[in-house]
């Protein structure tokens, strides 16, 4: 590709952690009026790539331009100031602060030396309509939801930045709605010149909306394409290094097996089981050596029944029997003295400790399991956690790394190692795949099929729809807050489930 237009340059780039050479010798190019998704397997460099850029974190070797001159932003501070602003996944805004003043903490007006209120908050509202938003820019901005806390994180970006706009998984947390929005949005900046960078695993979103794909693998540049002209299956590929009808073929074996060897003796069952406002009472029975689904669209009560199961909502109505023994689970802990696992949708905040190591991380719930007076020893402790990093493939120089230094995919792997080391009978998933790549997520997805066949109960809840079909031989489906209905064996497939949540027949 020439030359001509080019708005950011990356040459070269470099950069190690300890243990871990993050970006080898990596080219990235980006262009006046142009949407540029950036895509690979976590932990393939995407986000250091970013980070370098905006100042984050330094390359050891490189250089980057921009608009043909040369920039080194030494801190994030540094690149809104030359025209590059940032939208993180995480929403790295004040909760305690107000909406407008989160859009314009640091560059307030100022007006005979004082800041300038009713004109933070004029253009904080203009700010907010080009995103077809209209808050109350004096609320607090917890009191919006975590969508609306991504659309306010967007708002300021796009008020700061005069030249390029990175949108890290952007539309993690938002609604279909919301995302055409965000899409008329970039596509109107790219339409004035901005330069777009997206990251996000949503295959789909990438072909809708990109212009060009820059494909990373363990750090290096596999190369940069016209999103036109590549497809997905090739993109698949190269992301992950294989070819993916070895996944597939090795996944639907795995299914097959897995449903073969279900137990129809139910290790937990539930009648009536439910919590006023919450869920309405339903019943559930997972047997041992099968994964059991719950499918319907956001909202729809999945959680809360798994919520509910597991004890962390304690349930209003229903019985519940786990080895044909009648049992009561009104906390966490009657749930894990009993034998279950808990993986949060959240592993952000419900899940790792990100502070801790990997070890210290794993070990959490088996020392919770046998109380304080059971104290692991060092050594036990590394010898578990060194199991089930091998077991799981968690890519990490040492079990002493910090789990927030790891990427999604790994730290998703730690959360699973921490309720495997417990010998659980009974797992509770909640989105286990969200927000990891293809590679990882067909890594998760033939672990629970491998736990099933093990003789473990699974509970699976997924909103690709497609990851449930793949997995599950029986599936229950939500809609408003109730169960309505249940699949299973031959009749789970996409257009069945679509079907018993539309109300019609399958």
């Amino acid at each position: 590709m020439g030359t001509e237009n080019v708005l950011v340059r990356m040459d070269g780039i470099c950069k190690e952690f300890p243990g871990v050479k993050a970006l080898d010798n990596v080219d990235f190019t980006l262009r006046h009026g142009e949407i540029h998704a950036v895509c690979g397997e976590n932990g393939a460099g995407k986000s250091t790539l970013i980070k370098v850029l905006t100042g984050v974190e330094h390359n050891e070797s490189g250089k980057i331009y921009l608009d043909g001159v040369a920039i080194s932003p030494k801190t994030p501070m540094e690149a809104p100031a030359l025209g590059i602003s940032t939208v993180y996944q995480e929403v790295n805004l004040c909760p305690n602060l107000s909406v407008a003043e989160n859009i314009f903490i640091g560059r307030e007006p100022i007006r005979n030396g004082k800041i300038d209120w009713k004109e933070v908050n004029k253009r904080s509202e203009i700010a907010l309509a080009k995103l077809n938003l209209k808050l109350d820019v004096s609320g607090r901005l917890d009191e919006y939801s975590v969508a609306i806390q991504q659309m306010v994180a967007i708002a300021r970006a796009l008020d700061i930045s005069a030249k390029v706009l990175v949108l890290d998984e952007p539309t993690s947390s938002l609604n279909k709605i919301e995302v055409a929005n965000l899409f008329r949005i970039m596509r109107k900046l790219k339409s004035e010149g901005m330069g777009i960078i997206f990251i996000t695993h949503f295959l789909e979103q990438v072909y809708e909306i990109s212009d060009q794909i820059t494909i990373l693998r363990n750090g290096q540049l596999v190369g940069q394409f016209e999103t036109a002209k590549l497809d997905r299956l090739q993109l698949i590929a190269k992301m992950i290094g294989k070819d993916l009808a070895e996944f597939e073929k090795t996944i639907k074996e795995d299914v097959r097996d897995a449903g073969a060897a279900a137990n129809e003796d139910a290790f937990y069952q539930a009648r009536n089981l439910g919590q006023q406002g919450s869920i309405n009472p339903f019943d559930i029975k997972i047997g041992k050596g099968e994964v059991m689904g719950l499918a319907g669209l956001l909202g729809s009560g999945r959680t809360e029944s798994a919520r509910v199961i597991f004890g962390i909502d304690e349930p209003d109505s229903g019985e519940t029997e786990v080895d044909n023994k009648k049992v009561e689970i009104k906390t966490p802990a009657d749930a894990i003295r009993l034998g279950f696992a808990f993986c949060s949708e959240n592993r952000k905040t419900e899940g790792i400790v990100a502070n801790l190591t990997i070890r210290e991380n794993i070990i959490l719930a088996l020392q919770g399991k046998r109380g304080m007076g059971a104290y692991l020893s060092h050594k036990e402790q590394e010898e578990i956690a060194e199991k089930y990093v091998k077991l799981l493939n968690i890519i990490t120089p040492s079990i002493e790394q910090l789990v927030g230094n790891l990427s999604g995919g790994n730290q998703q792997k730690v959360l699973l190692a921490r309720w495997l080391a417990t010998e659980a009978e009974l797992l509770i998933l909640d989105e286990p795949t969200r927000g990891i790549d293809i590679g990882a997520k067909a890594e998760v997805q033939k672990l629970v099929l491998q736990l099933a066949a093990d003789g473990k109960a699974v509970l699976l809840i997924s909103s690709e729809l497609d990851e449930m079909v793949r997995c599950c031989s029986r599936m229950a489906v939500y809609k408003d807050k109730q169960k309505i209905g249940e699949l299973k064996g031959a009749e789970i497939s996409e257009i069945n489930v679509m079907k018993t949540i539309a109300g019609g027949q399958k």
